[in-house]
């Protein structure tokens, strides 16, 4: 297949709800969501779409920061491919594409979170050079 990586421009970001929430993460109505993403695009965030056509078929977002202990750096958040077009390999070319255009962007590194009991995106992650610096705490407010 020809696949396209492409960054979506900010004011398209609602193509991408439904790929978030077939993430399972958001556990919010679709509004608010639509009110966080409005909100997110003015906070050095972007996001990565892979299309198949005009379907996006695979996101990541992007935050960019300048961290004391490695420089400019960009997290990657809601990573997601749809599950029909896993197993061919998407996911390490999406992955190449980010990391390509990430440096351009001047970054250092590349970080991400996932949850615990997602072991398939672990063995993803470690496959492609990612280490475990840390935990991740929450306390909501």
């Amino acid at each position: 297949m020809n696949y396209q990586f492409r960054i979506i421009p900010n004011d398209n970001l609602d193509q991408i709800i439904p790929l978030v929430y077939e993430l399972g993460e958001a556990k919010v109505s679709t509004e608010l969501l639509k009110s966080r993403f409005n909100e997110m695009k003015h906070q050095n965030y972007e996001c990565a779409g892979i299309f198949d056509g005009d379907d996006v078929i695979g996101v990541s977002g992007m935050w960019f920061c300048t961290r004391h202990y490695i420089g400019k750096s960009v997290e990657l958040d809601h990573v997601y491919i749809k599950p029909e077009y896993r197993g061919n390999g998407l996911g390490k070319q999406f992955m190449a594409w980010i990391n390509n255009y990430v440096k351009k962007k001047g970054c250092n590194s590349v970080e991400l979170n996932t949850y615990v009991q997602n072991y398939p995106s672990h063995k993803f992650y470690y496959n492609e050079g990612f280490e475990i610096l840390g935990y991740h705490f929450l306390k909501k407010l």
